[in-house]
């Protein structure tokens, strides 16, 4: 009688992995159909190994030679070891099954790199930069797993990316800065007066919430571009973007007065099951 153990069911593991770190998303693949849903699993598992790995090692270097592993991966330089991840073996299905091109997935890792060292965001410039390699680009090869390569499509990614990016950046203050980590574009702190060090100790001052204003002023802009892009796209591929329904959400409650940056604001599973359902159900989804 063999003793070998069952190969692991690579599906469920992705599946596993975005539910437990990126509901959201997870959410948003349940209005996909099955083999679609499967594909956009695997790459969104496929980001959050990616994202997790500056809070899974304390130097750069081990994150350094974690993120080659997949540069390896799409370059063609590993085989074996792949069938042993998971992510990897349901990603390469998702690339093979929906002719994904692997360049933007390559850079999203290698933009990934900043994340290892707490040098600032230096520029508005550099966030949208950092912002449409990452965010954007995952909304592009969802929008490519849904079956729209369209030009209009990769306008929409972008704008969706970095209105969803942006608040992010708003939402992950209280960690980052507890790890002296820096998204806020320098350029804002230092127009506004906000010192780094300030942020880093906590200090919910004036001059740090006009930096989180005009950040959310930028991402509530490129929502409205990217919603109103939406019409062009077809109904059977709008599901990659009910993730811009949550971002909508966010947005109304980082802005409420009085809010503190630096007090976490996690939202129920269940409300957003109930944000994303109604968007699957309103006009800009359905019509």
């Amino acid at each position: 009688m063999s003793s070998t153990a069952p190969p692991p069911d690579t599906a469920a593991f992705c599946a596993d992995l975005v539910r437990s770190h990126d509901f959201p998303r997870y959410a948003a693949t349940l209005f996909a159909p099955a083999a679609e849903r499967r594909a956009l699993l695997a790459l969104y598992a496929f980001n959050v190994e990616i994202v997790r790995v500056r809070d899974q090692v304390s130097q750069p270097l081990p994150g350094e030679i974690r993120f080659q592993w997949w540069t390896d991966l799409f370059s063609g330089l590993v085989h074996g070891s792949a069938e042993g991840n998971p992510v990897a073996a349901e990603l390469l299905r998702a690339i093979r099954d929906f002719d994904l091109p692997v360049e933007p997935l390559s850079l999203l890792v290698d933009e990934h790199q900043f994340d290892l060292y707490n040098d600032p965001m230096p520029t508005m410039t550099a966030l949208e930069g950092y912002l449409a390699a990452t965010s954007s680009a995952l909304f592009a090869l969802a929008a490519l797993i849904m079956g729209v390569s369209s030009d209009e499509a990769e306008h929409l990614a972008r704008h969706a990316g970095l209105a969803q990016g942006i608040t992010q950046v708003i939402a992950n203050l209280p960690r980052d800065s507890s790890h002296r980590q820096l998204f806020l574009p320098q350029q804002f702190l230092t127009s506004h007066g906000c010192g780094m060090e300030g942020v880093f100790a906590g200090k919910a001052t004036p001059d740090l919430h006009a930096v989180l204003d005009q950040l959310i002023g930028e991402a509530r802009q490129h929502l409205a571009t990217a919603l109103s892009l939406l019409a062009h796209v077809p109904l059977s591929a709008r599901a990659a973007f009910l993730p811009l329904s949550q971002v909508r959400a966010d947005l109304d409650r980082l802005s409420r007065p009085g809010r503190n940056p630096f007090a976490p604001q996690p939202v129920s599973r269940l409300r957003t099951l109930w944000t994303l359902w109604r968007a699957s159900r309103s006009r800009e989804f359905t019509k």
